[in-house]
């Protein structure tokens, strides 16, 4: 039985770092991609890139219990089959060294899109590189602006 289906929406070093490290304590992951080829390697097992200790693993989690990390081509799929999400994208630099939003911005409308359809309780939660602010300033606006839903952000947190 597992305990909760989260959604990885960013499968880099961050996103599947963490997807590995819940499905290894048993809960259900639902990894996300936009590129295929980097989704049929997850769902093989091999890690698409190095990080110290993640194909063991990968190798521990496809022998063992492949049921708890998938990795989908389609964000909102994975937000409507999950209970909790995390945004894990790449927040590159600019040329006038400002990060660019643009992955964050659009995993935001792609979660937007899917609470629309949604009635249950969903956490949100930015495991990104951003300013102070930005959970509740950009996120929090586009997935009501999406979705016609209020999200509820904790400063405190």
């Amino acid at each position: 039985m597992y305990k909760y289906k989260v959604s990885i929406l960013g499968t880099g070093f961050i996103g599947l770092c963490s997807a590995a490290c819940f499905a290894e304590k048993d809960i259900m992951v639902l990894a996300s991609t936009h590129n295929e080829k980097k989704a049929n390697m997850i769902n093989e097992g091999i890690a698409p890139f190095y990080e110290a200790d993640l194909q063991e693993m990968m190798d521990d989690i496809k022998a063992n219990k492949p049921e708890f990390l998938q990795c989908l081509t389609n964000p909102v799929k994975a937000v409507l089959e999950s209970d909790i999400s995390m945004i894990t994208q790449g927040t590159p630099m600019r040329e006038d060294k400002s990060i660019d939003l643009g992955y964050i911005e659009s995993t935001a409308r792609e979660i937007g899109v899917a609470l629309k359809q949604k009635d249950d309780y969903h956490l949100v939660v930015v495991r990104s590189t951003v300013v102070p602010g930005t959970s509740r300033n950009l996120v929090g606006k586009i997935i009501t602006e999406v979705s016609g839903k209020v999200p509820v952000c904790n400063q405190n947190f």
